[in-house]
Order: structure tokens, then sequence, then C-alpha cells
């Protein structure tokens, strides 16, 4: 597929366009400023030709999926979503600094990190799942770092649901993080190939490269990536601090029997906490949602392509009440398309003169007045 040029950042009401951030396969993502309150957001835009129904129906099922599950400390918080002035959807999400997505091909990855980012996105994905929802691209570029270091996952750009699935969703994946019945187009999605996933990315955070790419130049095309896939047979990881107890839980995690593997996200972290436990560390919570816990929205809609959200070309404002720039209240209304020192109509204008020829002449009939009865005149 032919590389898809970046479009242009978007004049959007209310931020400020900083850099871009990267551009994927439908959308490009921006760092922009947020003016109130004052933060650097991630503003997620589709291109200008947004003409094509799967687009708009992934994107706003994107920005859905992020309303019901940004809450969890391990997704990507979403602040908002909108039209822009020249019609293209946007996400503003939260700005995450940092992302394993080269981290762990360039560094060796702490067997503790790795073990604490694995229980951490195995919660995130229970707790989707537990939602009714699939994110079906789960990879070390997709786990981001936020501000405060913390990993979170993120780009729900795929998702789907539990519940549905299409001839169409049966592509959207990445081959090497995918579970052999999904190479095999023979699924959308499901728990267990979400867990074989988790697997992929944690045995990638450890070994430096997915579980199935060689070290040859020239030997990991896709079609020799899905020929091993196929097969599913684990190669343990080449790194004495892993311990064998790991190496298990991810053999398990993916085998290619889909029943062979942990039944849930959940089980895979509690696997993952066992290791931590077993090498002295501290467990990492595991954060996922009670029994009695209940979507605080109606379901995600996936079949949604509609243009969502109102196009707004600038910022509304009282223009009853202007001062000069920078000064009181006008100044906090400052944007691109406002203009805060407009002239005021002639009417107001000519007022204080009119007012002023009239105080000239009581004061000129004062005088005059005053003359007469004194005898100068």
């Amino acid at each position: 597929m032919a590389t898809r040029l970046p479009s242009a950042p978007p004049i959007l009401p209310g931020l400020t366009y900083i850099r871009p951030l990267g551009s994927g396969g439908f959308a490009d993502v921006f760092l922009y400023e947020q003016d109130m309150p004052r933060r650097d957001v991630a503003v997620k835009v589709l291109p200008s030709d947004v003409r094509d129904p799967e687009l708009r129906r992934m994107f706003n099922a994107e920005a859905d999926v992020l309303a019901h599950l940004s809450a969890h400390p391990s997704i990507v918080t979403v602040y908002q979503a909108g039209i822009s002035a020249d019609g293209r959807p946007y996400i503003v999400m939260e700005y995450c600094p940092g992302s394993l997505a080269q981290r762990y091909r360039i560094e060796r990855l702490p067997v503790a990190e790795v073990l604490e980012i694995g229980v951490r996105m195995s919660s995130a994905l229970e707790s989707a799942h537990r939602a009714g929802l699939v994110h079906r691209d789960v990879k070390p570029s997709n786990i981001l770092v936020t501000t405060f270091g913390a990993p979170v996952l993120a780009d729900f750009g795929i998702s789907s649901s539990l519940t549905r699935a299409t001839a169409d969703e049966v592509l959207a994946m990445s081959i090497p993080w995918s579970a052999p019945e999904v190479v095999a187009e023979q699924t959308a999605g499901t728990v267990a190939s979400e867990v074989w996933s988790l697997g992929a990315t944690v045995y990638s955070l450890l070994a430096g490269h997915s579980p199935f790419e060689r070290r040859e130049r020239g030997q990991n095309t896709k079609e020799q990536l899905r020929r091993r896939i196929a097969r599913a047979s684990y190669t343990p990881i080449a790194r004495t601090d892993v311990p064998q107890a790991l190496q298990d839980v991810l053999a398990q995690s993916m085998s290619r029997d889909p029943a062979r593997r942990h039944a849930s996200a959940r089980e895979f972290a509690e696997a993952l906490r066992g290791v931590q436990s077993e090498l002295g560390i501290l467990p990492t919570a595991l954060e996922v949602p009670v029994d009695e816990w209940a979507t605080a929205s109606a379901p995600v809609d996936f079949a949604d392509s509609t243009m969502r959200g109102a196009a707004r070309s600038h910022v509304q404002h009282d223009e009853r009440r202007k001062t000069r720039p920078g000064i009181g209240v006008a100044a906090l209304a400052r944007d691109e398309d406002t203009e805060i020192s407009a002239s005021l109509p002639p009417r107001r204008r000519a007022l204080p003169w009119i007012v002023a020829g009239v105080a000239l002449i009581v004061a000129m009939g004062a005088v005059g007045v005053a003359l007469v009865i004194t005898g100068v005149l």
C-alpha cells in the first residue's frame, strides 16, 4: 500500500498547533496546546477525504470506545471529539510523551518492569472485554507512556464488539502479534486471540523482537511471518534472567490451540503476578471492574458511520462588552477568529462629542448672563 502523505493540522477552537506526532494508516496525530485548562494534548485527525464510510465508522468507534474505557488508569484518556472547520473528524486525547514502539528493540528491558507492564495491559483488556469490546491490535507500539511514567493502552482504531464480527474486520491486524486464527482469517478477534497478543507483546518486550521474527535480513516478510505463526512453535527467550515460570506462562498464552491458552486476560495477569511473587517482587495491582460494575452510557454502535459533532469555525463570544486587548475579560476570549479590537459603532462614537457640545453651549450662556448682570455688557 502506498505511503499516505500527512495532512495539514486543522485550526481548532481553544487549541494551538505545536508539531506533528505521527501518521498511521488512516489518521494523523498532532501535538496541540489547550488554552483552558492549559496543557498539551494529542489530537487524532482523519485526512481531508473522509468520504469512505468505513473510515468514519472506525473513527467513531474509537472515540466511543475510549469514552467508555478511558477512566481506566491503564487506558489513554480522551477529552473530547468533534469536527474541525474544514470538515475533518478529530479526537482530543491525553498526550503521552513516550511509547514502547522502539524502546524494546534498542534497550534490554528489566524483567520486573515488563511484568508490571504485562499486568497493567491485562487489566486494561479485561476491563474492555467485560464491556463487550476487543482491542484487536495489542502490540508494543500501542503502549504509550504518560508524563508520570505509567504505561497506557492506546489506539482503539480497529476495536470491535465481542458479539459482532463481519468479514471486512478480519483483515484488520498487525501480523507479528496476531494469533494463528486471526492470521488465517477465521475470526476478527476474540478473548483468546487477545490473550495471544498479550503474550506476544510481553515476549517482544523481553526478547527485543516479535516472537516469530528472525534476525536475518529479508526473512520477515508478511507471508513468512504468517507461516511461522500458523505453526506456532514457541521459541524460548534467550535471556538467563527470564525464569522458566515466565517462559511457561508465555508458551501457554501463545498456544496454537485457543482452548489451551489462558481463559481470560485476567487469568493471564494472575499468572504474571504469580511469577512476580516467585521472584520476590510485590505483585502489581489488578485493576478490573467488579461484578456489579456497569457502563455509564449506551453500548458502542460499531456500525455508525455518520459525521457526528457540530463543526465550529470560531468561538462565540458576547461582543456587547469589549475592553482593550490584554485587559480584563476580553483578553481571555482571544482566538484567531475573534476580533477583540473592533471599533464601536458610529452612533456610540459620536455621543461624547454631542454631550461636550451641549455642555459648551450651556457654559457660554451662563457666562453671558453673568456679564449682563454685572453691567459689563
